[in-house]
């Protein structure tokens, strides 16, 4: 279990993003945070990774303080995270990118049950480099086996529907309904789509640094749906973040 107390954050010329925030994720959990642009998401994303470091409040996984520690020694507790633009590198093979965060070397089976799991043929990919040759929707399912190769114990998607196409899109929702369904850990999905909030257990509104809702995915469902305004309004300057 994930459990954020009182999270604050402002950037350097003191724009104010998150404003004492709550949010406990529970263990077995697909979490999606849904809301505006500019509402902190993304920052609370990072913050929960440990890219960025919160102003105040405290961090703790299963109990466990990680207010402290910084985005390394999280992803060997079992934190990962997913850029909405992943990272690309020349010279290095989608085989070697998935035993670097399996943290062994894998056999040609191995190899073929992770990349099934995100629809790619592993005798097709295995030894492409991870570069500009692969689209964004391969890039994107590429890097989601990175995070099934590592069995992180908690796993951040930031708007992984950004930038591919509507087949990639649907081969990337029927990856992470497989994902869903064979759960050890907990995830939290931040998007605006509604077939990725369709599939979520519970769903989670951020705008203006603030939870504004929170509950079960069909009863919020029905609370956006009819209460629009439940995203609230941000101002131009937090609309950065």
């Amino acid at each position: 279990m994930l459990r954020l107390e009182n999270i604050s954050w402002s950037t350097p010329n003191g724009i104010e993003v998150l404003k004492n925030l709550d949010l406990t994720v529970p263990d077995g959990k697909l979490i999606v945070i849904t809301g505006p642009n500019g509402g902190g998401k993304t920052t609370l994303a990072k913050i929960i990774a440990g890219i960025y470091k919160q102003d105040s409040g405290k961090i703790f996984l299963n109990d466990q303080d990680i207010t402290g520690l910084d985005i390394t020694e999280r992803a060997k507790m079992g934190i990962s995270f997913a850029f909405q633009q992943p990272v690309r590198f020349k010279g290095i093979t989608v085989r070697k990118l998935i035993e670097l965060a399996a943290g062994k070397e894998l056999d040609k089976n191995e190899l073929c049950d992770i990349m099934s799991k995100v629809g790619l043929c592993a005798e097709e990919y295995i030894d492409r480099e991870v570069n500009t040759t692969l689209s964004g929707g391969e890039i994107k399912r590429i890097e989601i086996a990175t995070v099934l190769a590592r069995h992180s114990v908690f796993t951040l998607f930031d708007e992984p529907e950004a930038g591919i196409d509507l087949w990639s899109f649907t081969s990337l929702i029927k990856t992470f309904e497989e994902i869903r369904n064979n759960l050890n850990g907990s995830i939290i999905i931040i998007s605006h789509q509604e077939r990725i909030l369709n599939i979520a257990d519970e769903i989670v509104v951020v705008a203006n640094g603030r939870i504004k809702a929170s509950g079960e995915a069909d009863k919020m469902m029905d609370i956006l749906a009819e209460n629009k305004s439940v995203f609230g309004r941000c101002s131009k300057q937090e609309a950065m973040f």
